[in-house]
């Protein structure tokens, strides 16, 4: 083909449009200018969110808000100090990458559209959340960024699965029983595998701008600042952060006999040091990902004996995969009124005797000794928390399981909404004065046979022990054996009540004894005493 001058000019300009047309693409798509919102996901290793904001990202702005309507009202000294922690270690890494953290204070519908036009954003990432009040707070902000032309791209990496995938695969119904639940999560593929945090190389080409006075403007608040006490904060035992996050699961990963045997029934709950990974903080908080805690423990199971769901640590994993599913499916899932799997029970109102429990003044000492350890280190036994719960409702002080929610919200470490509101139940505990000896020295002196109900110690031994009941040590506030017979009736009377209001179950009627309990039994099912 003959090829004239002009012809080869015209093909020349062509060329040039085209590449040019590329090159304008290429910059175009370079030009995100990002905010990556930190809630739960307090990491960067296992973080999809995180990489899809650098993903053609020009700036980056790693951000967190301190939400008054999440932080000012549930949060505790302890969990203050464990989010502190985790957002001085998220900031250290973010400088690592030539970055920082940026925190902001106000309800996030108010604090980040002023931010949207400071910094010219244009994509907006973060992990997805399944709360009730996290999901409305999400529709709002994303209606937001849409009317500031923000892209809003959020990711599923706070559970194992997608729980809405869970839902869908159960005939949009969340499943009401842990056989179900392990059924469909077998029918789906496993947990996708964790991603690598990210690194230097991945921010080549995306900055985040920074200024001399974004310490004063953006710096993580000290707990002064936030106006708490701290004279007499206990020894900081479960530090918040990443780093400390994968040193424990090193830690225990190690011992590898310990993690194939592991049953947490058979766990004690009155050991003087932890007989479980205390992992959950950091897992609630986001500091660690639950799939890279399935996938480790994955590596150690490999080609071994080893102990199963429910009782597992994979097991533990799932009960927080259920509750969490049961969580999104059933409306009004930490309350009792209008939950459709609660049984509606008439409960006391008593501010005393709710005083006397949270501060640990009952006068029954394995009682009073949990509710000190959780005030002083904000983390107690899953044993003990059954022990406390069912003495605060059916057992003894006839008082809402709403309220000790309220309580554990507050005080836990790993106080988490869906796991909290699914896990007020009743287990007993085995007797050991050591335990009580610790978190109430005034009883350390009392001989064992004693520790557990001193009130009915002489008062020779009184003496000798330097302990007075009902001067140096409360007695206790309800007589046990007059008031669990009487809840025991009250409860009955709770459930004849929910059988004449609704039919039985398929269970029921065709006499199918369950393997595990639903979550009616879990929630509710709170009469059953041994």
């Amino acid at each position: 083909m003959h090829v004239t001058k002009r012809s080869f000019m015209r093909l020349g300009k062509l060329i040039h449009a085209q590449t040019t047309r590329h090159d304008c693409k290429r910059t175009n798509k370079m030009s995100h200018s990002c905010i990556h919102w930190f809630r739960k996901g307090l990491r960067l290793r296992d973080n999809p969110a995180l990489i899809a904001a650098l993903r053609d990202c020009k700036e980056l702005y790693p951000v967190f808000v301190l939400d008054p309507l999440i932080h000012n009202k549930t949060i505790g000294l302890n969990r203050w100090r464990f989010l502190i922690g985790s957002l001085i270690d998220l900031d250290c890494s973010l400088k690592k990458l030539n970055s920082r953290l940026f925190v902001v204070r106000g309800k996030p519908e108010d604090a980040l559209p002023p931010l949207f036009k400071k910094w010219k954003v244009t994509k907006l990432t973060y992990e997805y959340d399944t709360e009730p009040y996290s999901l409305r707070r999400d529709e709002t902000v994303t209606k937001l960024a849409k009317e500031h032309n923000v892209e809003v791209v959020y990711k599923v990496s706070h559970t194992l699965f997608d729980i809405n995938r869970i839902i869908q695969s159960n005939d949009g119904k969340p499943p009401l029983t842990y056989n179900r639940m392990q059924a469909i999560v077998s029918s789906l593929s496993p947990p996708k595998k964790p991603i690598p945090a990210p690194t230097v190389d991945d921010m080549k080409n995306t900055s985040s701008p920074l200024s001399k006075d974004d310490e004063e403007k953006y710096g993580i608040p000290t707990l002064d600042e936030l106006g708490h006490d701290i004279t007499s904060i206990s020894e900081e035992l479960f530090p918040g952060g990443e780093e400390e996050a994968l040193r424990r699961l090193d830690e225990h990963m190690k011992k590898t006999q310990w993690v194939c045997n592991f049953e947490k029934p058979q766990t004690s709950p009155n050991s003087l040091m932890p007989s479980t990974t205390v992992l959950s903080p950091y897992v609630a908080f986001g500091c660690l990902s639950a799939r890279t805690f399935w996938w480790r423990l994955t590596e150690v199971y490999k080609g071994k004996k080893h102990s199963s769901p429910p009782v597992s640590l994979h097991g533990q994993l799932l009960w927080r995969e259920f509750f969490y599913t049961a969580s999104l499916g059933i409306p009004n899932f930490n309350q009792m009124k209008d939950n459709t799997v609660c049984t509606q029970v008439d409960w006391d109102t008593n501010p005393q005797f709710l005083k006397a429990w949270r501060e640990g003044q009952t006068g029954f000492p394995f009682i009073d000794a949990i509710m000190t350890q959780l005030r002083t280190e904000g983390w107690i036994h899953h044993l003990a928390r059954h022990a406390v719960a069912c003495f605060l409702t059916r057992g003894d002080l006839w008082i809402s399981w709403e309220e000790g929610q309220k309580v554990f919200e507050e005080l836990l470490l790993d106080g988490d909404w869906a796991l909290n509101a699914g896990n007020w139940q009743w287990l007993s505990a085995n007797k050991n004065g050591d335990y009580i000896k610790k978190y109430l020295p005034l009883l350390k002196k009392f001989p064992p046979q004693y520790i557990y109900e001193p009130w009915k110690a002489p008062s020779s031994v009184q003496k000798a022990a330097g302990c007075i009941i009902g001067k140096d040590y409360p007695k206790p506030i309800v007589e046990h054996e007059v008031v669990r017979k009487k809840n025991i009736q009250r409860m009955k009377l709770a459930y004849a009540k929910r059988s004449e209001d609704k039919p039985e179950t398929p269970s029921k009627k065709q006499g199918v004894k369950r393997k595990y309990p639903s979550v009616v039994d879990m929630l509710c099912k709170k009469a059953k005493l041994k």
